[in-house]
């Protein structure tokens, strides 16, 4: 798939396979393609070279088909701040042609999603969070094949984000749903998903299961923020035996290591033989961020 906005390339030759029943996470920063990927798999924006299906339909000849076949939430809730949470659900399964029991056997089981007592409520009167779950509500209403979810639990507290994890979950686990979940956030994609796929600058940098991906990296970094010539640190620390791959970011030097606890002193000692101020120095497992980083020489930074 490709898709162009003027001199501006959204996403670029991006060639990916999801399987069914699986939980595919797009992880990238803001501004890496996700969201246009998301809105072409969805028919919502056109592709301006290649070719896409999704539930076994073709995005570009048999739109009507994929749309009754996946459920969406995006970024952005298009909700009715006049109707209440249940009027919302209510009018969501009419728009699929359900049957009027069925719609109301379906907005029973996905209240649970929502605040005791906020199904009866105006929309207008929810939190920024409230509104993105009764948005992923909305999307269940019609039991979809495959379930589109674009940075869902952006901006939500941390319970209201491990309620959104648990339905994923269950959907996934007891339905057999597929999901292709983007995200900012790395736990997420480490929780959530069997394979990711990280974008960069609307291409695919890599591709696998989470574990796979942070394998190939190493499985410890150690950080080193400095004051002062961070390529001289890097070129100290890059010295020291153990050390795989140094990579520069701002004032930190990171290095990847099959075994923190055993290089963090002999990078101590690296460093001031090279006369490089350190503020601080620590250990941590390796983290699809430690990836992006060794791909792209770029972190992926959450606005939270």
């Amino acid at each position: 798939m490709r898709r162009v906005y003027g001199d501006v390339v959204a996403v670029d030759s991006l060639d990916l396979e999801v399987a069914s029943g699986e939980i595919y996470g797009f992880l990238g920063p803001n501004g890496a393609g996700k969201s246009t990927a998301v809105r072409m798999l969805c028919t919502l924006a056109s592709m301006t070279a290649g070719s896409a299906t999704v539930a076994g339909y073709d995005v570009s000849t048999q739109s009507d088909q994929v749309r009754l076949s996946i459920g969406v939430a995006l970024q952005e809730a298009a909700l009715d701040g006049k109707l209440t949470g249940r009027e919302t659900l209510m009018l969501q399964g009419r728009y699929y042609g359900l049957e009027r029991h069925a719609i109301a056997a379906r907005v029973e089981e996905l209240a649970p999603l929502l605040e005791m007592g906020a199904i009866d409520r105006r929309v207008s009167t929810y939190s920024g969070g409230m509104k993105r779950r009764l948005d992923l509500a909305a999307a269940l209403m019609h039991n979809p094949e495959v379930l589109f979810l674009d940075e869902p639990t952006t901006g939500l507290d941390p319970i209201s984000r491990a309620l959104v994890w648990e339905q994923i979950r269950n959907l996934n686990r007891d339905l057999g749903m597929t999901i292709f979940l983007t995200t900012q956030y790395l736990e997420e994609a480490d929780a959530l998903t069997s394979r990711v796929g990280i974008l960069n600058e609307g291409r695919l940098a890599a591709e696998g299961a989470p574990e796979e991906l942070k394998r190939t990296v190493g499985s410890d970094v150690v950080v080193a923020r400095v004051t002062g010539d961070t390529e001289a640190a890097a070129a100290a620390i890059g010295e020291v035996r153990g050390i795989s791959h140094v990579e520069v970011y701002g004032n930190e030097v990171s290095a990847a290591t099959g075994d923190g606890a055993s290089v963090v002193s002999p990078v101590a000692v690296a460093l001031a033989a090279a006369g490089v101020e350190v503020t601080d120095l620590s250990i941590h497992p390796t983290t699809l961020d430690d990836v992006f980083l060794e791909l792209t020489g770029a972190r992926i930074e959450v606005e939270e």
